[in-house]
């Protein structure tokens, strides 16, 4: 069982060679076989041609989420070499969309240069997506791309589609008993499970069996429907009873408006996701490689039934049919990836009126720096003194900020040596 991500091997030609441990990885280091190509995620690359053995196969696994998607690459015997939750940057897309457009309209209403409103005849692509969902997909695939480029994938997998094990043991399952399988019910309760953080709703236990509670009593019309839904311990389920949930909470003023104001919450992350999972599914399926499909609930019923705790990383190791014997550490810290863009295209800034409050900037790089670049730091004198690793924000002048883990200050760029070149990610 691996316990640590596994180091990315190029050859000298910048093939990809299977994974190697760290170990093995610093010992090629420290001889001076190979070199260091990507800090993250960390990959190195020979530096002498030699005849290697063919790479063993690798199955990529996905788990697209609204806010964050896991990722795993799990070698033929179901082992994780290296793990990863890739957080997404929606919102901050959809906040700036909706910025714009206010400062269109607003210009529009002001008394200015008239400017005639175009006809929109403009239209759409067949699969378009929004920008802000459409930026799920490709990140996602950015990363199926650099891991493919740096191992031996052979396979994909990736959460879309429903999948019962009920039809895999039993063909001839019909009717009543088929549809109170061992998966029934999943669905639903995973998603109360995300949506009321595994707590109870009335008294706020965790780590408790919790059970699906009826808000309103089917005795007196309650639905189905998930705005009717939440979660209670066995305890306050008892107490509750049929009673309307206004003379159950009577005495909890406030827990009852978080619980109706938590019922009106809209299905935004879960319309995300299911607005996105086939344009996922096609951009992995125009690679050419195979491609497996899983749906949520085969997800946690192979997290279960293996008693893994829940985590992005390791439900993408559980899906799909491969995904019922996977070996792993769930003490494994996986790569931390924060996707931060490309920059902006804004020339300058405006101020809540709309009008440019800044200067356009002169240049994207300055001193052979760009903002976002991982670097090391050698601060020799100062409050600072010592060493420093971290991202930079570039300044026309010889004074950038420096973000580090524990601190953030100034530094002069000549203290300053490039690990990695900005790529629109961040990496914890």
């Amino acid at each position: 069982m691996y316990s640590e991500n596994s180091v990315f091997v190029l050859d000298a030609a910048r093939r990809p060679l299977s994974p190697c441990r760290p170990a093995q990885a610093r010992r090629l280091l420290r001889d001076g076989k190979a070199a260091v190509l990507r800090r993250y995620p960390f990959t190195i690359i020979l530096t002498e041609e030699k005849p290697q053995a063919d790479p063993k196969p690798l199955a990529f696994k996905i788990d697209p989420g609204s806010k964050a998607t896991g990722l795993a690459l799990l070698d033929k015997a179901g082992r994780v070499v290296f793990a990863a939750e890739l957080e997404h940057r929606g919102e901050s897309i959809k906040k700036g969309l909706d910025d714009r457009r206010m400062y269109r309209r607003n210009r529009r209403s002001r008394k200015t240069r008239y400017r005639a409103p175009r006809f929109d005849n403009r239209r759409r692509a067949n699969g378009w997506l929004p920008p802000s969902l459409q930026h799920r997909v490709d990140t996602t695939m950015t990363w199926v791309r650099r891991i493919w480029s740096s191992s031996n994938v052979a396979q994909l997998s990736v959460e879309r589609v429903k999948f019962d094990t009920q039809a895999m043991q039993n063909p001839e399952v019909s009717g009543a008993e088929y549809q109170q399988g061992e998966l029934a019910g999943n669905e639903v309760r995973e998603y109360l499970l995300e949506k009321w953080q595994r707590r109870c709703a009335y008294c706020d236990a965790s780590r408790v069996p919790l059970q699906i509670e009826h808000v309103v009593a089917r005795s007196r019309g309650g639905t189905n429907r998930v705005s009717n839904l939440t979660l209670s311990c066995g305890p306050c389920n008892r107490a509750k009873g049929a009673d309307p949930v206004e003379q159950f909470l009577c005495r909890k003023p406030d827990v009852l408006a978080h619980i109706k104001a938590k019922l009106k919450q809209p299905l935004k992350d879960t319309t995300a996701v299911n607005a996105t999972r086939w344009a996922l599914f096609s951009a992995l399926a125009a690679t050419e490689l195979a491609v497996e499909a899983g749906s949520g609930a085969r997800t946690k019923f192979n997290r279960t039934r293996q008693g893994y705790p829940k985590a992005h990383w390791i439900d993408a190791a559980c899906v799909g049919e491969s995904g019922a014997l996977v070996a792993l550490d769930p003490a494994l810290r996986p790569l931390r990836i924060k996707a931060c863009g490309h920059g902006l295209r804004q020339r300058c800034r405006p101020d809540k009126y709309g009008f440019p409050r800044t200067a356009a900037p002169r240049a994207k790089f300055f001193l052979g720096f760009q903002t976002g670049d991982l670097v090391n730091a050698r601060v020799p004198t100062g409050k600072y003194a010592g060493r420093h690793t971290g991202r930079i924000a570039i300044r026309f002048r010889p004074s950038f900020r420096l973000t580090s883990k524990d601190t953030t200050f100034d530094v002069h760029p000549k203290y300053l040596t490039a690990v990695q070149r900005a790529d629109g990610y961040a990496y914890f």
